[in-house]
C-alpha cells in the first residue's frame, strides 16, 4: 500500500473473499497480532458489531465480537471471541453506578452474553462496545505509545493531525474499565469525525466501516505516527538516551554465563524464577546510556508493559570497565535496595482490602556492558518479559525523539484518575505514577485472574538437565519430567538422539522449554559447555540427574585392562567431575539443588564375569554418599539401583542379549527381531525377582524424579532400589 514507510499490508483479498464477518474479524486480528511493532503478544483487542438471528426469539440483533480475556491477537481463533448482545451492553450505562464501583460492571457480563458462549469478555469490552463504530481496534503500538506517553502528547498529537490529515482525539489516562468506556463514548462525540483516540499513558483506539477499512485505517496511522517520530529524531540529532556513558563489553555473553544463575539465585528467593538474556543493539544502547538509571526508576507508562515488568527493572550501577567480579556483590546489595523500595511502594499504596505483598523481586535486571535478564514462570513468560521491556525501551525512545528540551509539567495525561503532579517526567517521557501503577498490579480483577490459572504442575519453575537423556532410562526421565512441568535440557554424547528426544518432549511440554546439548562427562570442558548451554537457556539449574553409564563386553568374555580402565573412568570418575561442575552453579545461585545418579543392583551382587561394571557401580553407590555430604545443606544428592533394565538400553546391542541368551541356556531364533530377543532376556531376570515384572526404564525415571522433585526434601545420600524384589540384592 503506498503511503507505508514502515509497516506492510499483508491482507490477501482471495482470502478474506471466502470469509464470513466472525472469521473475516479472526483474520483481521491474526495480521494485526502477526507484528510485533503493531501490539505485544497477549496485548491489545479487536471488536466487530455482527449482525445475528437470536436463537430465542428469531430476530436480527446486533452483537459485539471482541477478543476474549487473555487472548492473543497472533493466534487467536474465531472460538477466541467473546460474544455479547450490543443492545444490553449499551443499556449498562443506565445502571453504571460511578468510578468508584466500576468493577462490579464486569460480573454483568456473563448476564448479557449472546449465545452460551463460555468465553470471558475481558475488561476492555466495554471500551469497544461504546464506541458507535463496526469495527475497533485498540492496540499498544511502540510509537502510539511513545506519542501517548509524552509529556507534550497532545500537543505533538494535533501537529501529526495537520501534518497526516488526521482527526486524533485525546483522552487522559484512566485505568481500562468502564469509565474509560465513558470517557471514549464523550471524546467521538465531542470531536465529531475524529478518526482515532489516543488514550494517554496508554496506546491507541482507531476503527472502520469495514474489516478492511479497519485494518488499513490501523496500520496506516501507526505507520504514520512512527514516520512523524522518526523526523522528529532526525531533525534533533542527538544521541538517543543522551548518548552512551559505557561501553558494551565484548566479552558480554562469558560474563552473562557467569552472572545469570546469581542473578536468578538472587531473585528466586520466595519462588523459582525461570530467565531469559538479551542483547539486542536497542537493549545495549539503553543500558549503555547516562540516562538509562533515571528512566529506568520511572518504570513503563503502558499497563501491558506493566504487568509483566513490574513497577520498575532493577538497575545494577556497574562500570563495564571494571572486573566481572564486582558483579555478584552489586547483585544483592542492588537486590536488597530494590526489595525495600518494593516494600514501600506496596505499604504506601495498599489499601485494606488490597491482595497480599506478592514477590517483590524484579522481573528485569539491567546490567551495562551485558544487557538484560528477564524473568517469568515459565520460558515462554521470561521471553514475554524481555520482549515488552524492549517495547518500553523504544517508548522511552520515541518519546524522548518528540521533546523539544523543556519537560511539560502539566502533562495532558493528567486527568480525573491522577492529577498532573502524579506524574513524573523526565527527557519529555511520562511514566505512569505509582498509584496507578499499584491500582493495576493489585487490581482485584487481575488477583481473581491470577487465582484463576490452573495450579502449576510438580517441576514447575525448575530447570532439568538429563544427562543420557537421548536413549533408555534417560529418555523417560526426560519425558515424565516434560509431563510434570520442567524446563528440560536433554544431554548426550548421541547428539541425534539427545535431538530426538527433545522432540519428544517439545510435542509434551512445548517448543520453549526443551533443549538439547552434546556432553562427554569424562571431559570437564564437554560438561562446562552442555551447562553454559543450561544456563544460557533457562538461566541457572536446579536438577541433574545422570543416567549415562558403560557395560564392559567382548565376544570371548574377557574384560581388557583398557575396558576396566575405560569402565571405571565413565561410571565413577565422571560421575564425580559431572557433579563437581554442577555444583558450581547451584552454590552461584544458592538455592536448593538436588542431583541424582544412576547405580545398579550389581553394586551389591557379586557375579562373574561383571567385575569391572560392579565394582564402579559399588563405588558410584558410595560416591552418592559422600557427595552428599560434601555438598550439603543445599544439594541433595540422591541415586537409584536398578536391576537389569533391557528395554530402551544402550547397554544391550544385539550380540550383547545373544549372549547372555546363549548363557542363560534361553532359546532363540537368528532371525528374531532386536525387541523380540531383549523381551525374552528382560522375561528371564523378571522370573529372578518377587514381582516377576520386568524392569521398565519408565519404572526407573519416576523413582529418580520421585528423589530429584519437592516431595524428598529431606532425604539425601539414599539409593532406592528399582529391581522388582531382588533377593541378592538385599543389604545384609
Amino acid at each position: 500500500m503506498s503511503g507505508l514507510k514502515f509497516l506492510e499490508d499483508r491482507w490477501d483479498d482471495s482470502i478474506a473473499s471466502k470469509l464470513d464477518e466472525p472469521e473475516l474479524l479472526r483474520y483481521r486480528s491474526n495480521l494485526l497480532g502477526s507484528d510485533l511493532r503493531i501490539t505485544n503478544f497477549g496485548g491489545g483487542n479487536t471488536s466487530s458489531k455482527i449482525d445475528q438471528v437470536d436463537p430465542l426469539t428469531g430476530q436480527t440483533v446486533k452483537v459485539l465480537w471482541v477478543k476474549g480475556s487473555g487472548g492473543d491477537l497472533g493466534s487467536i481463533k474465531r472460538a477466541g471471541f467473546a460474544t455479547l448482545y450490543m443492545d444490553r451492553l449499551l443499556s449498562m450505562e443506565k445502571i453504571y453506578p460511578g468510578v468508584a464501583r466500576e468493577d462490579e460492571m464486569v460480573a454483568m457480563y456473563p448476564l448479557i452474553t449472546f449465545g452460551n458462549n463460555p468465553v470471558a469478555a475481558s475488561i476492555d469490552t466495554p471500551l469497544h462496545g461504546y464506541l458507535p463504530f463496526p469495527h475497533v481496534d485498540h492496540l499498544h503500538p511502540d510509537w502510539g505509545i511513545a506519542l501517548a506517553a509524552s509529556s507534550n502528547g497532545k500537543e505533538k498529537m494535533e501537529q501529526f493531525n495537520k501534518e497526516f490529515g488526521h482527526k486524533l482525539a485525546w483522552v487522559p489516562w484512566q485505568r481500562p474499565g468502564f469509565e474509560l468506556a465513558m470517557m471514549l463514548k464523550r471524546a467521538v462525540e465531542a470531536n465529531p469525525g475524529c478518526d482515532g483516540i489516543i488514550l494517554g499513558g496508554h496506546g491507541l483506539f482507531t476503527w472502520g466501516n469495514t474489516q478492511r477499512e479497519s485494518y488499513l485505517n490501523t496500520i496506516t496511522i501507526i505507520d504514520q505516527i512512527g514516520q512523524f517520530i522518526e523526523k522528529h529524531a532526525a531533525a534533533k540529532n542527538v544521541p538517543a538516551f543522551g548518548g552512551a556513558t559505557f561501553q558494551t563489553r565484548d566479552d558480554r555473553a562469558d560474563i552473562a554465563k557467569k552472572i545469570f544463575p546469581v542473578i536468578r539465585g538472587a531473585v528466586s528467593r520466595k519462588q523459582r524464577w525461570i530467565g531469559t538474556y538479551f542483547d539486542g543493539t536497542d537493549v545495549l544502547e539503553f543500558v549503555n546510556s547516562s540516562q538509562a538509571k533515571k528512566l529506568a526508576h520511572l518504570g513503563t507508562s503502558c499497563p501491558d508493559h506493566f504487568i509483566r515488568t513490574k513497577i520498575r527493572p532493577m538497575y545494577l550501577e556497574w562500570n563495564p570497565a571494571g572486573d566481572p567480579k564486582e558483579l555478584e556483590a552489586l547483585v544483592d546489595s542492588t537486590l536488597a535496595t530494590y526489595r525495600d523500595e518494593y516494600a514501600e511502594y506496596y505499604k504506601k499504596h495498599a489499601l485494606p482490602d488490597s491482595p497480599a505483598m506478592r514477590d517483590a523481586s524484579p522481573t528485569v535486571v539491567l546490567v551495562p556492558g551485558v544487557g538484560m535478564f528477564t524473568f517469568g514462570k515459565n520460558k515462554t513468560e521470561s521471553r514475554l518479559t524481555g520482549e515488552f521491556y524492549t517495547n518500553a525501551i523504544h517508548v522511552m525512545q520515541g518519546a524522548g525523539a518528540l521533546g523539544s528540551g523543556v519537560d511539560c509539567i502539566d502533562v495532558p495525561q493528567a486527568g480525573p484518575a491522577a492529577g498532573a503532579g502524579e506524574f513524573t517526567v523526565y527527557e519529555n517521557y511520562v511514566a505512569l505514577p505509582p498509584s496507578e501503577a499499584f491500582r493495576i498490579e493489585y487490581w482485584a480483577l487481575e488477583e481473581a485472574k491470577i487465582r484463576r490459572m490452573p495450579p502449576e504442575k510438580e517441576l514447575s519453575r525448575r530447570v532439568a538437565l538429563v544427562v543420557g537423556g537421548g536413549s533408555g532410562i534417560g529418555r523417560e526421565v526426560a519425558l515424565l519430567a516434560a509431563e510434570r512441568g520442567a524446563h528440560i535440557v536433554v544431554a548426550d554424547r548421541d547428539v541425534v538422539g539427545a535431538e530426538k528426544v527433545a522432540e519428544e518432549c517439545k510435542a509434551i511440554a512445548g517448543k520453549e522449554v526443551v533443549t538439547f546439548a552434546s556432553i562427554d562427562i569424562r571431559d570437564r570442558n564437554a560438561i562446562r559447555a552442555a551447562l553454559d548451554a543450561t544456563i544460557e537457556k533457562f538461566g541457572g539449574l536446579d536438577i541433574l540427574i545422570n543416567t549415562a553409564a558403560i557395560f564392559p563386553s567382548s565376544p570371548d568374555g574377557v574384560v581388557s585392562d583398557a575396558q576396566w580402565a575405560l569402565t571405571l573412568e565413565i561410571n565413577v570418575t565422571a560421575n564425580y567431575l559431572l557433579t563437581d561442575e554442577a555444583q558450581k552453579v547451584l552454590a552461584k545461585q544458592g538455592l536448593d539443588g538436588s542431583m541424582v545418579l544412576t547405580s545398579s543392583a550389581n553394586a551389591v551382587v557379586a557375579k562373574k564375569g561383571t567385575e569391572a561394571y560392579d565394582v564402579s557401580k559399588a563405588a558410584l553407590s558410595h560416591l552418592v554418599r559422600e557427595l552428599a555430604v560434601t555438598y550439603s545443606p543445599k544439594i541433595r544428592v540422591n541415586g537409584i539401583s536398578p536391576a537389569t533394565v533391557v528395554k530402551g538400553s544402550t547397554m544391550f546391542p544385539r550380540d550383547r542379549v545373544k549372549a547372555s541368551l546363549a548363557k542363560y541356556n534361553i532359546a532363540f531364533e537368528e532371525n528374531e527381531t532386536d525387541d523380540g530377543l531383549r523381551n525374552k532376556l528382560a522375561g528371564f531376570y523378571a522370573k529372578r525377582t518377587l514381582t516377576h515384572v520386568p524392569i521398565d526404564p519408565k519404572d526407573c525415571a519416576e523413582a529418580i524424579l520421585f528423589l530429584a522433585g519437592p516431595k524428598t526434601p529431606v532425604t539425601t545420600g539414599h539409593l532406592i532400589p528399582v529391581d522388582g524384589g531382588l533377593v541378592e540384592a538385599y543389604l545384609r
